[in-house]
């Protein structure tokens, strides 16, 4: 167990919950890049699955909460992009000429 490690994972973990409030209340992925967020998450994979074969030590549960919050970021991207789409869709229609009745 590195003091190192844990002060790495303690420092990312403390900037994942500004980041998941911001994808929540922003409602959009404005400045959200889902290619960063898969590659944190394959970086926690790779710490947890070197922590589970060649060091078992209680880190791991700092890998695994990190990946967890990586995660929740990750569904709020997908969750915001529906939501932008479902705003385009809806500033779209708003826009397009209504049909008149002919009488």
């Amino acid at each position: 167990m590195s003091v190192f490690e844990i002060a790495m994972l303690v420092c990312f973990g403390f900037a994942w919950p500004a980041s998941i409030w911001k994808s929540w209340t922003s409602r959009n992925n404005s400045g959200k890049s889902l290619q960063f967020l898969c590659i944190v998450l394959v970086g926690y994979a790779a710490g947890i699955t070197h922590k589970l074969l060649y060091s078992f030590d209680a880190v791991i549960i700092l890998y695994a909460i990190n990946a967890l919050m990586v995660t929740t970021d990750i569904a709020l991207w997908f969750r915001n992009g529906r939501l932008m789409k479902g705003d385009a869709a809806a500033d779209f229609s708003a826009q397009a000429p209504r049909p008149h009745a002919h009488g």
